[in-house]
């Protein structure tokens, strides 16, 4: 019979490669260290980093979930559950568009039908020249003057085809 030895190798931490940019990595750790002690700090530090960074990466994940003593399981169920939250880089502009009854009876569908068709997209879309995000909005709070928008989270009433247009066309 031959012996032979085997010699032990640790593993590899596949959670400490990271695509994150030292300015992102420097972003994601200075957030960790200024909210992980709250009580429920999981969706303050996410809307930290999204505030931050305009979107929770994926490879933050792994990094809030050990600074939280989560899984990233748990992160992850969290950041795909909510609509707020995005794990894509946005355009330089987002939109969030009411799709709210009260702004569907004031013309909220053909307005969406009309932005799609500007931009060359659809909700959680980016146009390819990275100018505009559209995002989904299920109540913006402003049902009187419907329908709304959010452009860069200002909020804006009455809107119609023309106005977006005009709006939009402010930002060129």
């Amino acid at each position: 019979m031959s012996t032979s030895t085997f010699e032990r190798k640790p593993p590899i931490k596949l959670a400490e490669l990271s695509s994150l940019s030292p300015s992102d990595l420097a972003t994601v750790n200075g957030v960790l260290a200024k909210l992980k002690d709250l009580p429920g700090a999981l969706l303050p530090v996410l809307h930290g980093i999204q505030d931050a960074l305009g979107h929770v990466p994926k490879d933050a994940v792994p990094m809030v979930a050990k600074s939280l003593n989560l899984s990233r399981a748990e992160v992850h169920g969290v950041v795909s559950f909510y609509h707020w939250y995005r794990t894509e880089k946005p355009g330089a502009h987002v939109i969030h568009l009411c799709r709210a009854e009260a702004c569907q009876a004031v013309g909220g569908r053909a307005l969406e039908t009309h932005v799609k068709a500007k931009l060359g997209i659809d909700f959680h879309e980016t146009t390819a020249d990275r100018r505009y995000t559209l995002e989904p909005a299920y109540c913006l709070g402003n049902c009187a003057v419907g329908p709304s928008l959010l452009i860069d989270m200002q909020l804006k009433g009455r809107v119609t085809p023309e106005r977006f247009d005009r709006l939009t066309g402010a930002m060129a």
